[in-house]
């Protein structure tokens, strides 16, 4: 009945005072371990999300990447690899891979609220504490519901882009390639830009928790809203 680290980052300011004792490292390392893909998907396992429902939000990411870099293959785009004897542009493709990572990411976040369970374990926590049983099987409830909700968008959406870039793929054989390097910078962004917006929220919260007076709870609830980015 421990808390675990996305509790203690979700604590209020008088509850965080009492029991967050760990260091700006610390914090920064629960950030990342929730943020970054891999290390979500293959390392944390102290969360209450099941495993194969991460497994299984990795490789659809990797899939949405795909299909949304496919779409930004305009005819400029297409005009531009001929003007290029099929060499691979970088510096023309940066804003198609910026703007394929920005709606990949949102569309991710939703599908994250979608199949993730934390909160509503963490709920059922709390409430077999005060052993409210109508209240926990209600949110049991929700949690069959998600799964079912999420596994039947997930392989409508898989069979969507299976048809859609199996249909690209065989009409613009040549850019094939240029795809997979804009796919694969993509989703490499989505895996490094953690590791820097996840260095912010501790600048304010730990400093908000150090403060022998207590007064700096606006500062506290400034870093809880930029550890949600």
């Amino acid at each position: 009945m421990k808390y675990n680290e996305h509790e203690l980052n979700t604590l209020n300011y008088n509850e965080a005072i009492l029991l967050d004792k760990r260091t700006y490292l610390q914090y920064y390392f629960s950030l990342i371990k929730r943020k970054q893909k891999v290390i979500f998907t293959f390392y944390t396992t102290n969360d209450y999300n099941s495993r194969i429902i991460k497994i299984s939000l990795f490789f659809f990411s990797f899939s949405l990447y795909f299909t949304v870099n496919s779409l930004f293959f305009s005819d400029s785009t297409m005009h531009k690899i001929y003007e290029d004897k099929g060499s691979f542009n970088f510096i023309f493709q940066i804003p198609n891979i910026l703007y394929s990572t920005i709606i990949s990411s949102c569309i991710n976040i939703l599908v994250n609220m979608l199949s993730l369970t934390e909160r509503n374990i963490i709920l059922l926590k709390n409430d077999c504490n005060k052993n409210v049983l109508n209240k926990r099987l209600i949110i049991i409830k929700c949690i069959k519901i998600k799964f079912i909700l999420y596994f039947s968008f997930v392989f409508l959406f898989l069979v969507l882009f299976w048809y859609y870039t199996s249909c690209f793929c065989a009409v613009y054989k040549n850019t094939q390639i240029h795809l997979i390097k804009d796919t694969i910078i993509s989703f490499i962004l989505s895996l490094l830009y953690p590791l820097g917006f996840s260095l912010l929220p501790g600048i304010f919260r730990i400093p908000a928790l150090k403060t022998p007076k207590r007064n700096k709870e606006l500062l506290y609830k400034i870093s809880k809203i930029v550890q949600l980015l």
